[in-house]
């Protein structure tokens, strides 16, 4: 048992990652004596100004670059490319490990597209999980005025802290969805670079433990955002860590996002063209370009924060010819396309579950697969309303709050074609069906507030309110958590070949979806009463004790609601009933074939020969075999 859990990726990666810091720190600790300068202390100040020699900053990012290679060569990652490069021929190799149990491939590193799909699932809801502890720990303390049980370092650190693991998450459930579903809707066998899209996987896990290990190291009192000067300045070494792990988890995005476009430019089934795609890769190229072209602004504004820290570079220190505003412009540039990110495939999985449970064409499905696009490029022209109270100029604070008020077009493009595809419709109510329509509900709200902070008079009171967190999470619930959880329920017997327990996802959803209106509308009403966010304690006489109590309550509804998902699903794929071959009567392709799906997807290549939402048309066909059963056997 010992040697197989040793021989795990994630176990080998993990202390490959151990040793890789530990071997940074003591190369950088025996090189400082060497130029007259004292031991490095942990978190500690440097011994000079860091022109004039290494910091202990320095010393934790050499140990945090060697801790992310060790993590990279001890998982495997790079086990078949240095082959290629020493000469030896390096063949996929398909199927369970050999000599280990089926379930170690999950763990480690494996190159089809459905296992990555599954660890990028899988650790997302464990990072959500994460992300929701520390929340419901803050929103105690918040619970009553005055102060608790927490410093104001801990309640800083735990909201910052749950703002970007909570990003995280979403970011490695997109790659969990795009993963599993593109191939397998697009025909193909797996993606483009079957050994990108593991590295891809695999390199955001040390990102993702450098943050969690910043909790430790003193935490960051930054906010999820890290503004400088004061990102640039906090003594604590968990700032730094921080922003490295966030670094890696945008170059991951990055690199998952050029897989996605290479495999449906060059992999779609004969007959599938660009109007023949399911809805959802529609969202995944969306999204993919976001992440290609906006990633890459937020990694240098981390870098050059980093280097400020540890190199003493000025970028945004006025006392240095540098800027602090421009930080913001370069991290609203990749973070408000970057709510697309988030919320695109999530729209996608509304558009393409709604045609099957109301067993209608999807309504205006060109109109809905160029909003997509739409909202994607015009997400890049939005940027600065979050900026309209950092000193702006008013000849640019107008022409954004147009461009803001513009997006809302192609999202409403969105809602009138569901609410026609829905129109006198042969409704039905599993739970991936009630999640959808949660998904609308709670989106809508995130919806119609959104332009009150995207208009100057009104964001100007309103920001840094509680109304601001209010808006964001039902954007973020409404527009992929609760998506994600209908996913997860309608693709679940795809992946395991079992159904869950429909009574518990029910359960999952009438608990989750009230919880989630009271808690976003709570937290808007205490917004509007004047709580800013980021602050630990408010002012007895704002009147909203109580309120503060039902967004608590609600927080431990949503996380409960999402225990019990977790143990229907879990449960279900060990014990529950095998599922029908196509429970759904789905016209997608992945549901033509038998559950769970075979190892290479599809044994027979696939022809496209019509419309994918073609329900209720008498005779209509979405895809064929190329060969019939029997041809060539």
């Amino acid at each position: 048992m010992l040697l197989n859990i040793l021989s795990l990726g994630v176990v080998r990666g993990l202390i490959g990652q151990a040793i890789g810091m530990a071997v940074g720190y003591l190369l950088v600790t025996l090189i400082r004596p060497a130029q007259g300068l004292g031991p490095a202390a942990p978190g500690g100040p440097p011994a000079l100004p860091p022109p004039h020699g290494l910091s202990s900053e320095l010393a934790w990012l050499v140990a945090a670059i060697f801790g992310l290679i060790g993590f990279l060569l001890g998982a495997g990652v790079f086990n078949d490319w240095i082959k290629w490069a020493s000469g030896k021929k390096t063949p996929l190799r398909h199927g369970p490990p050999e000599h280990r149990p089926a379930w170690t491939r999950y763990f480690s590193v494996d190159y089809n597209h459905k296992v990555i799909g599954i660890q990028y699932t899988v650790t997302g809801v464990i990072v959500l999980l994460v992300g929701g502890i520390l929340a419901i720990i803050f929103r105690l303390e918040l619970v009553f005025p005055g102060m608790q049980f927490l410093t104001e370092n801990q309640f800083n650190t735990l909201f910052s802290a749950h703002g970007i693991i909570m990003i995280a998450s979403i970011l490695l459930g997109v790659g969990g969805m795009i993963n599993y579903l593109v191939p397998l809707m697009i025909g193909a066998s797996d993606m483009a670079f079957p050994r990108l899209n593991a590295f891809s996987y695999w390199v955001a896990i040390p990102g993702a433990v450098f943050i969690l290990l910043g909790i430790f190291l003193g935490g960051w009192d930054t906010g999820w955002v890290a503004y400088p000067p004061l990102s640039a300045v906090t003594p604590p070494v968990g700032v730094l860590l921080f922003l490295f792990g966030f670094y890696i988890i945008g170059f991951s995005s990055i690199a998952g996002a050029i897989n996605v476009l290479v495999t449906v430019a060059t992999m779609r089934a004969p007959g599938m063209g660009l109007f023949r795609m399911p809805i959802f890769v529609w969202a995944a190229v969306a999204t993919s370009i976001i992440q290609v072209t906006a990633t890459q602004t937020v990694a240098v504004a981390l870098l050059m924060v980093i280097t400020q820290r540890v190199l003493g570079m000025g970028f945004f220190d006025p006392a240095g010819g540098g800027d602090p505003i421009l930080y913001q412009h370069l991290f609203w540039f990749y973070s408000h396309p970057a709510v697309y990110i988030f919320v695109l495939p999530g729209l996608g999985v509304i558009s393409e579950l709604l045609p099957v449970f109301s067993r209608k064409p999807l309504f205006g499905y060109r109109w809905i697969a160029l909003s997509s696009l739409a909202i994607a490029l015009i997400g890049f022209l939005v940027w600065a309303h979050h900026m309209f109270v950092s000193g702006m100029d008013d000849a640019l604070r107008v022409p954004f709050m147009f461009s803001t008020m513009f997006v809302a077009i192609p999202t409403g493009v969105k809602f009138f074609s569901w609410v026609g595809t829905m129109w006198q419709g042969k409704l039905s109510f599993p739970t991936p069906m009630l999640f959808v329509l949660g998904a609308i509900s709670v989106f809508l709200i995130g919806g119609l507030s959104g332009p009150i902070l995207g208009t100057i008079p009104t964001d100007m009171p309103l920001h840094d309110t509680y109304w601001v967190v209010g808006h964001f999470h039902a954007t973020m619930f409404g527009g992929f958590v609760f998506p994600f959880f209908a996913a997860m329920y309608y693709w679940f017997p795809k992946v395991t070949g079992r159904m869950y327990n429909e009574a518990l996802g029910k359960l999952h959803f009438w608990l989750m979806t009230p919880g989630f209106w009271l808690m976003s509308l709570g937290q808007m009403r205490a917004g509007l009463l004047g709580m800013r966010r980021r602050v630990i304690d408010y002012d007895p006489a704002l009147g909203i004790d109580f309120t503060h109590f039902l967004i608590t309550l609600s927080a431990f509804i949503i996380g409960w609601s999402v225990l019990i998902m977790v143990y229907n699903l879990v449960s279900s794929a060990r014990s529950a009933e095998l599922a029908e071959a196509n429970p759904w009567r789905s016209r997608s392709p992945e549901w033509q074939v038998a559950s769970p799906m075979p190892e290479m997807n599809y044994d027979r290549p696939l022809v496209v020969v019509g419309s994918p939402y073609d329900y209720g048309l008498p005779g209509s066909t979405y895809v064929v075999s190329m060969y019939p059963a029997g041809a060539g056997d």
